[in-house]
């Protein structure tokens, strides 16, 4: 690839004017068209050519918004003084080969201007391209010259823009700027300009400050001082320094100044930014006095303590206490100046200049220190970083703890058998206070979790484990509990990860709690390995069941991607079919709300049709975790981002021609994407997809096996018609009989309430009335079918009222004692199944009218009747008194419970369950069945 002489001056140039990568414009886009117009070609373009492409700036007939330098046209054009025309491209060698030649773009006619600046760079190309060989006549090419020649004002429009923007900018920050700055003149030292602080913060007008030199505001004994250092530092493009300056009132503030030198019209100027630090001056000498008083009142501090420099130790001042402890003359101190001999081990002092590194201070740390006569004692001490007469230094603030330390060496000779065994047990074992602070940990703690014991003594050991608040007052409470069982918790390890882990805790009578633990991660991931593996074996068998249950391939379809989606935890996922004519289409979808819906979107993708996707005829899938490094064809790519898919799964759904011709024919895809992000996708999930599209492929078959069962269905239903005038015969004479059931069965009702009126017994009245009101139940039944226009289905919510209604009369209710609500959905139920839910209604309502409102208590009872897919739910509740917490209702002596569990478990087939919560709830669940059975 050729480039020109001045390569980098141009691409200089080019960065100047800001127009790369900017959005269309109408004032290009017109000249553009024109150009196309008055030559007559498809295609035209305003390019520019930086470092790597050829970039379009407006572009008419093409798609595409730049191409490689390597293969662009500009690139030659740019080497060019005038118009550079190419009338068969196959015939000139450069060109010959090019991609955009030889490929279907088939670029034939090329005929470019270049766009060179007043200057003399190209900068890129004026171009018209056709899709066949051709000449262009002189006078076009004059059209086009002259067109160039606008492109080229239009630039240097732009780029004047730019220019006056960024005065403009510079203006702004100069005349805004909180800090005072202004502009003087090197040669002569006046001032050129001064920004609106300046004028607030000195006191001068502009129009004084414009009268005036640099010299003015400073002192006269400062002004020789300031004139030298100006002749020394005029070498310099920018200087600092601090200066005293005067105000117009008379005041001297102290200032630091940046200087830096500018170009400001034709003048050889300097930019100096101003910050006041006279009170950073006051402050110092606030310092220096405060000095003195550290020196009376450190001597009064009863407390042993030293500053010593942090570079060697040195120590820089000791209070009398400090001698006085250490039994120190000041003149041996003065002799031995250092840390080293204070210290037992050197070892200590190491330790504590690392953590006092690490956290910056160090409080209650226990050691050894050794006195000037050679005897040694125990002490607490405490370190902080501070600066003493400007230089870094440690406070050290030493305690005697002696005494306490010997009765500590007994208590520790007593609990070393403890020790050794609480070390050898392969658990984690921990002490912790009342207060939260860890006291001792054995060495399987410091292994599994990674941190030392060490770590805490200054630091919160359940802030360290548990950073995030809320999970740790979670564990707190668990501590706090000191219940004899096991938590499993989420603990973060000294590296950072997060590990599983279960803990149990002993508490001690001084408040002290010691927790138990152990690593349970194996067994998390054991727990989720399987948990996984049941997820997919239910999937599968969800999946499998549908295509049971089912014949509708669309269900099948938009069932199974929503179950892959939320296994996966993925974007979306769709099924690609493919027609005659390898035209993909979108047929079933699960998307996570907020991505872009691609069902029913009308997709024009041509990859398969020019032979992409070979692998998948052959039954191979793909794992995409980054669509941009995958090398999938240009095409692919922009139909993937077209719906924000950033990374993918594909399996082929391939189809068994027939059983005598073995060969698969490819149906269509199953997808999943990722649109939120790029992915690393397991081996198990592509597996699972592969899994799936088998049982796809089977609900396909079958889906086409049963569009052939529908053509011969059409001809049965023909002969149906026929049957249909018989059936009518049929329904007439079953009314009949279900008229005659309803009044043999009053009769019985009415024998029973005449024979209750012979007795005197309570309990058999009682008996008898129950007995009558299941009668009435059963024969609402048969009245209802009699009356219905479909003699095989009872209308529910019309049935429950009659019988909820009838119950309230036979136990002679008042509605304002007890009211009855319903809420029952537009349902159908067979025979079998109205006559089971009556009696179930019957029994429960009469229960709760005989014992959930005792002494005439006022209550609510509610009836619930619902469609949950392809299952019925009932409800009846009421907010009485509720069961007794020892009554086992299954297994009971009471008929209407015993009644009740048998009607729904064997004769609903189906579940009940019982909540005591304010009152009673039954939930009784059962298939519904459309069919008489």
């Amino acid at each position: 690839m050729l480039f020109p002489e001045n390569e980098s001056q141009r691409l200089e140039v080019l960065n100047q004017y800001q127009i790369l990568d900017t959005p269309p414009e109408e004032l290009f886009d017109e000249l553009a068209q024109l150009a196309a117009n008055l030559c007559e070609t498809p295609i035209a373009l305003i390019s520019l050519v930086d470092a790597e492409r050829e970039w379009f700036k407006s572009k008419i007939g093409v798609t595409i918004s730049e191409v490689p330098r390597s293969i662009s046209f500009g690139s030659y054009t740019i080497l060019e003084d005038q118009i550079l025309i190419i009338s068969d491209t196959l015939q000139d060698e450069r060109f010959a080969t090019n991609p955009l030649v030889t490929s279907n773009n088939y670029f034939r006619f090329y005929g470019g201007v270049p766009l060179i600046t007043s200057s003399g760079f190209a900068l890129g190309s004026l171009c018209i391209i056709d899709f066949v060989p051709r000449n262009l006549p002189v006078k076009e090419q004059v059209a086009l010259q002259q067109l160039a020649r606008q492109v080229i004002r239009y630039l240097e429009l732009h780029r004047q823009k730019i220019i006056d923007d960024s005065q403009r900018s510079f203006n702004l920050l100069f005349s805004k700027n909180p800090n005072p700055m202004w502009v003087y003149n090197q040669n002569n030292l006046q001032f050129l300009d001064v920004n609106e602080a300046a004028v607030v913060h000195y006191g001068y007008s502009r129009e004084e400050f414009l009268q005036m030199r640099t010299t003015d505001i400073r002192p006269p004994e400062d002004v020789p001082i300031f004139m030298d250092y100006l002749a020394k530092k005029y070498s310099n493009l920018d200087f600092t320094g601090q200066w005293r300056h005067k105000r117009k009132d008379g005041q001297i503030i102290d200032v630091e100044i940046v200087t830096h030198t500018i170009d400001y019209g034709s003048y050889n100027a300097r930019l100096v930014n101003i910050r006041d630090i006279t009170e950073h001056k006051r402050i110092e000498k606030t310092l220096q006095e405060s000095e003195a008083r550290f020196q009376v009142i450190s001597e009064a501090i009863p407390v042993p303590f030293i500053i010593s420099r942090v570079s060697d130790g040195l120590i820089l001042y000791a209070n009398p206490e400090f001698l006085q402890t250490f039994r120190f003359s000041p003149e041996y101190l003065v002799n031995h100046k250092t840390l080293l001999d204070i210290y037992h081990n050197f070892t200590d002092l190491e330790s504590l200049l690392k953590i006092l590194n690490q956290y910056g201070f160090i409080h209650n740390y226990e050691l050894q220190l050794k006195r000037a006569d050679g005897t040694y004692f125990w002490a607490i001490a405490a370190l902080q970083y501070l600066t003493f007469n400007n230089e870094s230094a440690i406070l050290t603030v030493f305690y005697d703890i002696n005494d306490r330390k010997n009765v500590e060496t007994k208590l520790q000779e007593q609990n070393e058998f403890l020790r050794i065994i609480f070390e050898s047990i392969p658990l984690m074992i921990s002490l912790i206070d009342a207060n939260g602070r860890l006291q001792w940990v054995n060495q399987e703690w410091e292994n599994v979790l990674g941190w030392k014991f060490q770590d805490f003594q200054t630091h919160d050991v359940l802030e360290a484990l548990y950073p995030n608040a809320e999970y740790r007052q979670y564990v707190i409470n668990f501590m706090q509990s000191a219940q004899r069982n096991w938590g499993d918790f989420k603990t973060q390890v000294c590296d950072g990860r997060l590990l599983d882990t279960s803990w149990t805790n002993v508490s001690l009578s001084n408040g002290q709690i010691i927790g138990i633990g152990q690593d349970i991660t194996e067994r998390k991931r054991t727990e989720l390995t399987l948990k996984a593996q049941a997820e997919r074996e239910q999937l599968m068998r969800t999946v499998a069941q549908r295509i049971r249950q089912s014949l509708n391939l669309q269900d099948i379809l938009n069932a199974t991607t929503q179950e892959v989606r939320d296994l996966l935890g993925v974007d979306r996922v769709v099924v690609y079919q493919f027609d005659s004519e390898m035209i993909g289409t979108i047929v079933a979808e699960s998307v996570e709300p907020g991505w872009t819906v691609s069902l029913g979107v009308q997709i024009h993708d041509t990859c398969f049709q020019t032979g992409a996707g070979v692998e998948y005829y052959q039954g191979h899938k793909r794992a995409i975790a980054n669509i941009y490094e995958a090398g999938l064809t240009d095409c692919h790519i922009s139909l993937l981002e077209q719906f924000e898919v950033k990374a993918n799964l594909v399996v082929p759904i391939l189809l068994e021609v027939s059983s005598k011709n073995p060969s698969s024919h490819l149906w269509g895809l199953l997808v999943a994407h990722q649109c939120s992000g790029f992915r690393d996708w397991k081996e198990n999930q592509l597996d699972l997809l592969d899994q799936l599209t088998v049982q796809i492929a089977i609900a396909i078959q079958q889906s086409s096996i049963f569009e052939q069962a529908q053509t011969e269905l059409i001809q049965r239903q023909k002969a149906q018609v026929k049957l249909r005038n018989t059936l009518v015969e049929k329904e007439v004479l079953l009314k009949e009989v279900h008229h005659r059931v309803k009044n043999n069965l009053q009769i019985v009702s009415s024998l029973l309430q005449l024979q209750s009126q012979t007795l005197k017994d309570p309990e058999v009245i009682k008996v008898l009335r129950e007995s009558q009101n299941r009668i009435e139940s059963i024969s609402l039944i048969h009245k209802n079918l009699y009356t219905s226009a479909n003699i095989g289905q009872i209308d529910v919510a019309d049935y429950i009222s009659n019988l909820a209604a009838s119950l309230l009369i036979s136990y002679q209710i008042c509605p304002s004692k007890i009211a009855l609500e319903t809420d029952i959905d537009p349902l159908n139920l067979n025979v079998d199944q109205a006559i089971a839910c009556g009696l179930v209604i019957n029994e429960l309502i009469s229960n709760a009218l005989k014992h959930a409102f005792p002494n005439q208590q006022v209550g609510i009872i509610s009836i619930a009747l619902r469609n949950v897919g392809n299952n019925i739910e009932m409800t009846i509740r009421d907010n009485g008194i509720g069961l007794p917490d020892n009554l086992d209702w299954r297994n009971t002596d009471s008929l209407g419970l015993s009644l009740v569990h048998d009607l729904v478990t064997e004769q609903l087939e189906g579940d009940i369950t019982l909540e005591r919560d304010r009152g009673t709830v039954f939930k009784i669940q059962f298939t519904q069945l459309t069919l008489h059975q």
